[in-house]
């Protein structure tokens, strides 16, 4: 109810205010300095203007907009501008309308006590809201903010007048040696950051938050460390600008979140050149195989947002395709043309018909199976689905004029231990066969695991971590290279918008990251202590699962690029007769539908194919 009519209350208070400071001052000029020259009917023109004019300019300056409980030295500095313009403003109508006024030091004090009433009431409120429906005996949980600068004080000052927050700030954290030592609202600041776990050591601490929206990517991932080792729940304050400019109506609390994994890879997120994948994509059809999934609905995003004639979304499992549509749909509406096609890769005749009836300038190849352990049991599938859904789509993206293919590929290819890496590295060998052969420029792309993708092992982690563990990793001396969704569809764009022909590009992804390590600072990040609270247990690893992965970027056969992040990876020609025969060999061991057959056919036409266990052994020694 009060909120509601919030501004006139506040209104009539500040009228209130100035009325009973005006005549406090009548009835000192009369009773105690005996002036009774002044007639109070007389006196009367002067308080309203002077009333009028004051409340005038506080509504002019919007003040009575301000959430006072969330208010900052900018409002109460606009409430002080907006009595001194009002006063400035008195003085010229009361004179012109009255041709005189009251004496200068009259008014003055008149102004001044007003004004000191009006910010006592005003703080008068935010101390009381801030305490109101705060009850001592509820469940209080004492955290550490880290960062003692804007965002910290601004998030400790939310946590003070916000109703709904049961923190209490025990102490701020920080490097600045300027700040250590002193107090900010009553609160110490203790440092450096380093010194976390001495700290609070001995101090009663349920959560930590990191208040630096500016540090870099190593700062943060050295401050997470930290912060993974203590047994306490870590949250993070991201970049807010928004907030830190000043929307009153925003709430900082609101924007701290749990942290994200890839806050814990130590490393800036790539970042790609969008003014010449967009101008790569302006204009043209663009194809999407698989482009419900992980890897295709990012790109679809990321393609929407070019100036694409049309987008296809080509996909068998019609779900992610109408759930991509939909979003796009939303975010566009009928400024981009997108259109749905529900059909596999493995269809050769509808993949032609589809080609016939849109003709794509650019088609990006995500459809294929991708889960390792899954393959190993049904070889067939990755076969079918990968290389001759691969080839289908290359012979057609030739026979339509297509002028530049783009494929998914995988870390899993290079020198692969699986059924499913064997047949991306297949899928990369017919692209080799279209060299000097096709007028279509054929490309393909390489990376490592993407974080939050369908049966990614983060997402697998936080879950077993909500439901109270446990973990569960299959080798403890496993080690992945990660990336995100959107760096892995930025590195597919700018290798399609690059003008090489048959080449395999791959990403800088930085060092490769324990799976344990992450495991163990999931946990602790989460509030819990590994072993104790949430158990880890190793499974042993799954068929056709390696190690390590290999170390992409290391290779002597890479070539740079203008872009520091991408190279180019060399590869030997194949001619279209060996490609054909491989096929056939595959096609008559499908027929067989002997997994073992599959198996051993693959390492026949993949002479990079070994057995996990030769290599897992060979690592180990």
């Amino acid at each position: 109810m009060f909120r509601m009519y919030r501004k006139v209350i506040l209104f009539l208070l500040d009228i209130s205010i100035i009325m009973i400071t005006i005549n406090f001052l009548y009835l000192v000029m009369i009773k105690i300095y005996q002036v009774n020259d002044i007639d109070f009917i007389n006196f009367v023109p002067h308080i309203v203007i002077f009333t009028l004019c004051e409340v005038f300019t506080q509504k002019l300056l919007k003040t009575y907009h301000c959430i006072w409980r969330y208010a900052r030295t900018r409002e109460y500095l606009r409430m002080l501008a907006g009595g001194g313009l009002g006063y400035l403003i008195y003085l010229l109508v009361d004179y012109g309308i009255l041709h005189s006024f009251i004496p200068v030091l009259c008014s003055l004090f008149v102004l001044t006590i007003s004004l000191f009433g009006m910010l006592l009431m005003r703080l008068c409120y935010r101390q009381y809201i801030s305490y109101k429906h705060k009850d001592p005996r509820a469940n209080v949980l004492p955290i550490v903010i880290i960062g003692a600068g804007e965002a910290g004080v601004l998030l400790y000052e939310e946590i003070q007048s916000n109703p709904n927050s049961n923190y209490k700030v025990v102490f701020f954290i920080d490097d600045d040696i300027h700040k250590i030592g002193k107090r900010i609202h009553g609160i110490e600041v203790k440092g450096p950051i380093m010194d976390l776990e001495k700290l609070i050591q001995n101090i009663t601490v349920k959560e930590i938050i990191i208040a630096i929206p500016s540090m870099i990517a190593n700062k943060r991932k050295e401050i997470l460390n930290l912060c993974s080792k203590q047994p306490y729940r870590v949250q993070i304050l991201p970049n807010t600008l928004a907030i830190l400019q000043g929307e009153e109506d925003e709430h900082l609390l609101k924007s701290v979140r749990d942290i994200d994994i890839e806050e814990l890879l130590g490393r800036d997120p790539v970042s790609l050149i969008s003014e010449e994948i967009n101008h790569f994509l302006s204009g043209k059809v663009v194809m999407v195989t698989g482009g419900g999934g992980s890897i295709g609905s990012e790109l679809c995003r990321q393609i929407a947002k070019a100036s694409v004639n049309k987008l296809i979304i080509l996909d068998n499992y019609e779900n992610n395709a109408y759930d991509i549509q939909q979003e796009l749909k939303q975010l566009y509406g009928d400024q981009l043309n997108i259109i749905i096609e529900i059909a596999s890769v493995r269809d050769k005749s509808k993949v032609n018909l589809l080609m016939e009836r849109h003709r794509p300038n650019i088609i990006f190849h995500a459809a294929a199976h991708k889960h390792v352990p899954l393959m190993e049991d049904c070889p067939e599938e990755a076969i079918l689905n990968n290389i001759f859904g691969t080839y289908h789509m290359v012979q057609a993206a030739d026979k339509y004029k297509v002028d530049k293919f783009v494929l998914i590929s995988t870390d899993k290819a290079v020198n692969p231990t699986n059924i499913m890496g064997a047949s991306k590295r297949f899928c990369e060998i017919i692209l080799q066969s279209m060299k000097e052969r096709s007028k279509t420029e054929y490309v393909a792309v390489r990376f490592g695991n993407v974080l939050g993708s369908n049966g990614s092992v983060i997402p697998l982690f936080q879950k077993q971590i909500a439901q109270g563990g446990p973990i569960t990793i299959t080798d403890k001396r496993i080690v992945r290279f990660f990336m995100t969704i959107s760096e892995a569809s930025q590195l597919v764009l700018q290798a399609g918008a690059m003008a090489n022909s048959s080449e395999i590009y791959v990403l800088d992804m930085g060092e490769p990251v324990k799976i344990l390590d992450l495991a163990e600072n999931l946990i602790r990040l989460s509030g819990h202590v590994p072993y104790k609270d949430i158990p880890i247990i190793e499974t042993g690893l799954r068929p056709g699962e390696k190690l390590y992965e290999e170390l992409l970027t290391k290779s002597k056969e890479l070539i740079a690029t203008q872009n520091n992040k991408i190279f180019i990876e060399r590869q030997d020609n194949i001619t279209m007769e060996e490609l054909m025969y491989n096929l056939k060999l595959l096609s008559l061991a499908l027929k067989t539908k002997d997994c073992s057959v599959m198996k051993n056919t693959m390492k026949a036409v993949v002479s990079t194919y070994k057995d996990p266990e030769e290599v897992n052994d060979a690592t180990i020694k």
